[in-house]
Formats: structure tokens, C-alpha cells, sequence
């Protein structure tokens, strides 16, 4: 009779690692700096967690890190809502229309598609909360966003120009006036509040009431120029501004990129939790998207397009289909005696 034994036969992994440890340990020689090395290079230990580094403290960069200006109107939020329930006041003026039988409401926003008007008062509100809500010790101030050393007009700066926060409707007019006059679109704006907050990230500083302006001016700069295929000019931005020069636009996109480490990629995962965080704080502060009723002509084309989809999603569908089969009948992979005469 013959004896049995496995088909497949090879060294243990174990085995190998273990004669390869013994030769470590007899060639082992005395550990060199890096300066006796004259190698400056980072270690491999010195990089670990490294993304977990940036998954907390860069949301800018990473989709499952949370927004900055999501979590700073956090405490707000809750503070109107407490004082509406205690005054009995209802939420919001105006009733929120919903969907029929006879009727279906859509807002024209989406997430490859944003609303212009209503991106940019979301944005404005951000900022207004990032400014709102900064650290009370103060983070590090640069020259190059001061508006007292680099103003944008030629009239007097007051003496206390970086004492009063500014209001949601002064942010919104100034963005509003950039965005209308430089023909920018909604993802720009929300591609802008990601370069804002990767600003203040990167930099260790805090926007505030004496530098908004210049900060928020060199992240739409930036933006446009990224996102937009024919971008604005430094010297078209001078025509909407009168009294700033070429030059000084030139020196904040040089230092607004140096600062952001010239990291200007937006990838599609962060841009869609920047637009979904700017609904959320726009329902939270009873700042709602216009709704309209569909229209038969917006119906035809939802139908052409989920017909579209459907036809070519339906080979995968069907070869996706698997009829359940007996134990019997189930392939895998098995290991078998060989029998060895």
C-alpha cells in the first residue's frame, strides 16, 4: 500500500525568516547616525501614522475628516436652537414646501452642478463662523494678509480694524462681488473654502477681522486659476479692485502657496464633503436651497438619463444573477491527499 501525503510541498515562510534572522545576527554591526552617515534622509519610523496625522488635523486634504467651519458652528447652532424652543419660536419664516402626488420639488443644486448664489452665501458663512469662532489666544499673523501693512483701498484704515468681527452680509457682498465680476462658478467657491481652511491648517493661523479680506482674496485668486480653464488674470482682479497693484497680487499667490506647501490638489471625495457640509450648515441655519417644481421638460430628460443608465447597467445586472447551488456543486479551493504508490 502506498502512503499519503500533501500534493503541495514547500519550505515553511517561518523557516526562511528565521535563517535569514540568523545571518543578521552574525553580520550584526554597531548602529551609524545619520551624521556619520552623512544621510539626511527621514526615517521609515519617523513617517508612520503619518495619515492618521493628517486624517485629524488636515480635513482639507482627507474625505473622512470633518470640516473645520462644520464643527465651529456647532455651538451656535445649538445656542439659536435652545432660545427658539424656549421663546416658542417656530423655525424659519417661511414654510418648506414638499412633494405631492400631483407635485415634486426640486432644488437645481447639486454636487456636479451647485447653485451660485446660494454656494456663496454658504461660503460666507463659513468664514463668517471661522471668524467667529477663533481661538481666543491667537494664532501666528502674517504680513502679507494684514490689511493695515497691505490695504485694499486707498481710504484711511481705522486704528481698530482688527477688534470688530464682520458681519455675514459684509463677507457675502465682498465674495459676491469677486465671483460676479471674475464670471467665477459655484465649484470655485467651494473649491476656495478648501484652500481657506488648508490655509489654516498648513500655516497655524487664525482668520480674523484684520485679515478676511486678503485671505479669502488669495484663496479665490488661487482657486480660479486651478479650477476654471480660462483662468483671471492677476491683473484682472487689479480692475475690480482699483487700488491694488499687480505686484502685490503677484507676492500674496506666491506666499498664499508657499504657506499651503504648493499642495493645490482638491480630490473629488473632499470636494463632495465640502459640498455636503455646506447643506448641512445651510439647514441648520435656515438657509434652504430654493425649491421649484418639475417641470415636464426637466422630467424627460431625469427619464432619458435613468433610461440611459438602465440600459447599461442591465448585462451587469443579469451576469450578477447566480442561481443558488447545492453543496455538491460548490468550487473552491481544496487541498487533497495525493496517494503515492
Amino acid at each position: 500500500m502506498g502512503s499519503t501525503t500533501s500534493c503541495c510541498v514547500s519550505s515553511s515562510p517561518k523557516l526562511r525568516r528565521n535563517a535569514h534572522s540568523r545571518l543578521e545576527s552574525y553580520h550584526q554591526e554597531p548602529e551609524l547616525s545619520r551624521e556619520e552617515t552623512g544621510c539626511n534622509l527621514q526615517h521609515i519610523s519617523d513617517r508612520e501614522n503619518v495619515d492618521e496625522l493628517n486624517m485629524e488635523y488636515n480635513p482639507s486634504d482627507h474625505p473622512r475628516a470633518s470640516t473645520i467651519f462644520l464643527s465651529k458652528s456647532q455651538n451656535d447652532v445649538r445656542e439659536k436652537r435652545k432660545s427658539l424652543f424656549i421663546n416658542h419660536v417656530s423655525h424659519g419664516t417661511t414654510r418648506r414646501k414638499h412633494s405631492s402626488c400631483s407635485t415634486i420639488f426640486l432644488d437645481d443644486n447639486t454636487v456636479s452642478q451647485p447653485n451660485l448664489k446660494y454656494t456663496i452665501k454658504c461660503v460666507a458663512l463659513a468664514i463668517y463662523y471661522h471668524i467667529k469662532n477663533r481661538d481666543t489666544d491667537g494664532g501666528m499673523l502674517l504680513d502679507i494678509f494684514d490689511e493695515k501693512l497691505h490695504p485694499l483701498s486707498k481710504s484711511e484704515v481705522p486704528s481698530d480694524y482688527d477688534q470688530h468681527d464682520p458681519e455675514q452680509k459684509q463677507i457675502y457682498r465682498f465674495v459676491r462681488t469677486l465671483f460676479s465680476a471674475a464670471q467665477l462658478t459655484a465649484e470655485c467657491a467651494i473649491v476656495t473654502l478648501v484652500y481657506l481652511e488648508r490655509l489654516l491648517t498648513y500655516a497655524e493661523i487664525d482668520i480674523g477681522p484684520g485679515n478676511w479680506k486678503r485671505i479669502v482674496l488669495g484663496a479665490i485668486l488661487l482657486a480660479s486659476k486651478v479650477w476654471d480653464d480660462q483662468a483671471v488674470w492677476n491683473v484682472d482682479y487689479c480692475q475690480i479692485l482699483k487700488d491694488i497693484t499687480v505686484e502685490d497680487m503677484n507676492e500674496l499667490e506666491r506666499q498664499f502657496l508657499e504657506l499651503l506647501q504648493f499642495n493645490i490638489n482638491v480630490p473629488s471625495s473632499v470636494y463632495a464633503k465640502y459640498y455636503f457640509d455646506l447643506r448641512s450648515l445651510s439647514e441648520s441655519n435656515n438657509l434652504s436651497f430654493p425649491l421649484e417644481p418639475l417641470s415636464r421638460d426637466k422630467a424627460q430628460k431625469l427619464e432619458a438619463i435613468s433610461r440611459l443608465c438602465d440600459d447599461k447597467y442591465k448585462d451587469v445586472r443579469r451576469a450578477a444573477k447566480k442561481r443558488s447551488a447545492s453543496m455538491d456543486n460548490l468550487c473552491g479551493i481544496r487541498w487533497v491527499p495525493a496517494i503515492l504508490s
